[in-house]
């Protein structure tokens, strides 16, 4: 333990002194909030949770009277409809044949006029009154005034509602989205206020059903303008455990609990209580609406709350690195204040590390500081006159050494063609010697280049053109050379005679020891991004790769490969050069790489 205590003495002592001050201000700063933090954390939770339920709860006594009032409209609707001298004649009056009371009166276009205003509004989207007649016609049904309005009993039996009434003593029922036929959705809409009445028909009291339908979507908006919190759900259910409407279908299909939970929580808590439902922990508050005998139901899943406590811890954090930002950039100030001339000094020294030697401003103060800028500027006089020295006699040993290495280029080329020459003349082809002669001439006026060292890309493209006339001519045509060349790289720089030994190489090496098959050389010249790149490539007989990558370090005896690759990472740096890619009976690939011109200017 005690040799921890001294590496870590050792560390802080070595440290700079502008370190040492941040440090200090960093922990000041740094610690105490840390420790308020973790302790605040533990609380956070809570409140986040005290603080959503209270927000839920005065969002639903916001929302429940608005539920409320939908309601009774629709109540109010209904309670119109009944009102209607036509429906008052017809319901409460005994009748013998029921299509003979608006015949002669005006009551019944009145009816119609009065539910066409009422389906036209945004709340009723139908209505249908079910009446049990006997099977025989009946023209309340086909009547042009009354046959949208009136079904008979037939249409509604299956349905659940139906059931309900037929099984129970209700007189009035509210039916969500289940109790209805599929007809009823389709047609008028997926919420209803059912009520049961009767009629006199030929002295016989019958069953009808008065169904005012609605859309469930302005329940559903209200529920989800009724959440705060992403995640959560609101629905309604009815004393059947039926939902009613829903913010979200799917979450309260998960979240559901059954009317007589809610009613007894209702009854017996502050209308929020925790559940765990599927291994989830979630808080649950409800809201009665007394005119249907429905509960609203919010409930807060445990996981955005706890998401939402980490978000406040996060701009919590946030805020402190703010703060510690302030800290650090003032300590930096305040420290860099007393420590300024040193950093100075040690800035500077830090540049003679790099390569770069810069001397400082005179000091305007002449103390111990003073004195070492002093005697650093004295030094670094020194060392560049000596860095300026070395650097001269490096260029005059690095010119001495390409242009050994051009010396070494041996004419061995010339004998062999003009070997070949006699050997066509004795021939006595002229044509072809022609041919030949004239191929021998470019190729060495684009060589020697009028002694420039440095020549065109276009200059080299003429230099191989001759060259390869010249050994297609000696290989009979048995191989064939394919060209791809990019015009506008044809004025760029590179050294002569840097192509004609990789061309060599893969005619000798490569396709001249291949027997069978096609023999075939590409040749490419193009423009990549600051480079160019010339590749050369044969489908001889190849190589393994590991003996591929050697002939740019194996000295041949001419010039081979290593000469070319020596001469263009003397000329352009570590960064260029050629590279090989062989595989046996596949043939070999070998790209050279070079900058442009203005690109080397930049270098």
């Amino acid at each position: 333990m005690s040799h921890i205590f001294t590496r870590i003495r050792q560390s802080y002592g070595d440290m700079k002194l502008e370190s040492k001050f941040t440090l200090v201000l960093l922990l000041t700063a740094t610690v105490p909030v840390i420790m308020m933090a973790c302790f605040f954390y533990g609380k956070l939770y809570d409140m986040v949770v005290s603080y959503t339920i209270r927000q839920e709860q005065d969002t639903s006594a916001q929302t429940a009277p608005y539920i409320e009032d939908l309601v009774q409209q629709i109540i109010d609707a209904h309670d119109g409809i009944t009102d209607q001298e036509f429906f008052q004649i017809l319901f409460h009056q005994p009748v013998n044949s029921p299509f003979q009371m608006f015949l002669d009166t005006n009551d019944a276009q009145y009816f119609h006029e009065y539910v066409e205003n009422l389906i036209d509004s945004d709340m009723i989207s139908g209505l249908q009154i079910y009446m049990d007649f006997p099977p025989q016609s009946v023209r309340l049904f086909s009547d042009d005034l009354t046959k949208d309005y009136f079904s008979p009993m037939s249409k509604a039996r299956g349905t659940y509602w139906y059931g309900i009434f037929q099984g129970t003593q209700q007189s009035s029922l509210f039916c969500p989205a289940f109790y209805l036929g599929e007809r009823e959705k389709k047609k008028y809409g997926d919420l209803a206020y059912i009520t049961s009445t009767t009629f006199y028909y030929q002295g016989k009291a019958r069953q009808a059903y008065i169904a005012l339908y609605s859309s469930s979507d302005y329940l559903s908006d209200m529920l989800k303008d009724n959440l705060t919190i992403d995640g959560s759900v609101s629905y309604i259910i009815n004393d059947r455990n039926a939902v009613v409407a829903s913010s979200d279908i799917s979450l309260s299909g998960i979240y559901l609990l059954d009317y007589d939970t809610i009613e007894e929580s209702f009854m017996s808590s502050n209308n929020f209580i925790e559940r765990n439902i599927l291994d989830t922990t979630v808080y649950a508050g409800f809201y009665n609406i007394k005119q249907p005998e429905w509960f609203m139901v919010t409930v807060l899943p445990s996981g955005p709350l706890i998401h939402q406590s980490n978000a406040i811890m996060v701009q919590y954090i946030l805020m402190y690195l703010g703060f510690l930002v302030f800290a650090l950039v003032l300590a930096h100030f305040m420290s860099h204040s007393i420590t300024n001339r040193i950093s100075s000094v040690i800035h500077q020294m830090s540049k003679v590390r790099k390569g770069t030697l810069s001397p400082m401003d005179s000091p305007e103060y002449h103390d111990e500081i003073g004195d070492l800028i002093d005697t650093y500027n004295y030094m670094t006089r020194k060392m560049d006159q000596l860095m300026t020295d070395q650097a001269k006699a490096a260029e005059e040993l690095r010119i001495a050494e390409f242009r050994s290495l051009q010396a070494q280029i041996n004419p061995h080329f010339l004998y062999n063609t003009l070997s070949m020459m006699n050997w066509m003349a004795i021939r006595s082809n002229q044509m072809e010697i022609s041919k030949v002669t004239l191929a021998l001439s470019t190729f060495y006026r684009t060589a020697l280049s009028k002694g420039e060292d440095v020549v065109t890309v276009e200059n080299c493209i003429q230099n191989m053109e001759a060259y390869l006339e010249i050994q297609l001519t000696m290989h009979d045509h048995n191989f064939s050379v394919d060209w791809d060349i990019d015009p506008t790289i044809k004025n760029e720089k590179m050294p002569k005679l840097l192509l004609q030994p990789v061309v060599e190489n893969a005619i000798e090496h490569g396709l001249d020891e291949k027997e069978d098959g096609d023999k075939k050389i590409f040749l490419s010249f193009k423009g990549k991004g600051d480079d160019v790149e010339i590749t050369v490539r044969d489908n001889g007989l190849g190589m393994e790769q590991e003996k591929a990558e050697t002939l740019v370090t194996y000295q041949a005896k001419g010039y081979g490969l290593k000469n070319v690759n020596d001469r263009i990472r003397l000329l352009y740096g570590e960064n260029y050069g050629i590279h090989i890619f062989s595989s046996p009976d596949e043939g070999t690939t070998v790209i050279m790489k070079f900058p442009k011109e203005g690109r080397e200017n930049e270098e």
